[in-house]
């Protein structure tokens, strides 16, 4: 999570609700999610520009 605070923060986003989601820690699993909250339309086209083309590409898949 901070990994990707710094990340976004170097371009220029900021999600200030960004955090690990507490019910996550319940889970047997131990698998902790990242919850990205809430944020404006700025917030997310800024995002989309953010992200350089191809490199999220399959990151859903691992």
């Amino acid at each position: 999570m901070e990994k990707l605070r710094a990340a976004l923060g170097r371009a220029g986003v900021v999600l200030p609700s960004l955090g690990v989601e507490a019910t996550s820690y319940t889970r047997e699993a131990g698998c902790p999610l990242v919850d990205l909250g809430r944020c404006t339309v700025d917030t997310a086209l800024r995002m989309a520009v953010a992200l350089p083309r191809g490199e999220a590409e399959g990151a859903g898949q691992r």
